[in-house]
This record gives structure tokens, sequence and C-alpha cells, in this order.
């Protein structure tokens, strides 16, 4: 299996419902470092797993979206408790969009699937993991 891994990293602010997470429900403000991992079986025809460059520009274009704001004032997100988790799986879907798009190249469209990864600290972090669609 060859794979790769682009990073970079948002900064937020924001809170959560419920008492489950205790103070919490404060605003409060977070870091993560962002990782998006592609794999396949075999390199495609540039030898490739995907465009570096591109995957990074990608990401940093759905993570621009987020960065340096309140995610409880983006209409998108309203009602959501914005955990390290639903982020992961946010940020999957805008990349996997991006990916159906052909934003990656031709030859993204055919990566099986991704894992989006987010470090809250070197102690803590929280991935989603899954397929991608296939191109039509």
């Amino acid at each position: 299996m060859y794979g790769i891994r682009v990073r970079d990293h948002i900064m937020i602010a924001h809170s959560f419902q419920g008492e489950v997470f205790g103070p919490a429900q404060r605003l409060h403000g977070a870091t993560y470092v962002v990782d998006v991992e592609f794999r396949r079986e075999a390199l495609d025809a540039d030898n490739l797993v995907v465009d570096i460059g591109l995957a990074g520009q990608a990401l940093r274009q759905v993570l621009d979206a987020l960065d340096y704001r309140n995610l409880d004032e983006l209409p998108e997100l309203t009602g959501q408790n914005t955990t390290t988790e639903f982020l992961a799986r946010h940020i999957f879907d805008a990349m996997a969009r991006r990916i159906a798009e052909g934003e990656l190249g031709t030859a993204a469209m055919a990566l099986p699937g991704m894992r989006v990864e987010l470090a809250e600290s070197h102690r803590a972090w929280a991935f989603f993991e899954g397929p991608l669609p296939e191109a039509v």
C-alpha cells in the first residue's frame, strides 16, 4: 500500500451545548494540526498516490473556511457541537467534494479512501476515515 499525507493547521473558537461538555460549554479556542492521508494499492500513471502539491492547496482552501473563525457563527455549522470528531468528518466531506470535482487531478478520482485526523495536542486527537465515492 502506498500513501501520502499532507498537513496544515487551523485556529478556531467554539462552544458546546450539553452538560457532558462541562466548562467547554463556554466559548473557548482550539488549535488543530490537520492531517489528510491518501492511500492506494498501486501508483497512478505518473507514479503518484496523488499530487501532493494539489492536495496541500485543496486542504488549505478547505481550512480557510474555518481558520480564525468562531464556528458557532458559521451558518453551515449552526446547532452542531463542533467536536474534534465532527470537524474531522466535516473536513473529510469538503476534501471528498474537491476530489470529485477534479481539483486534485483526474487520477485522484480513483482513490479508494481517505483519512482526516485532527490533533488538539500531543495527547489527544480524533479522525474520520472512509471510502471515497467512485468517479462517474
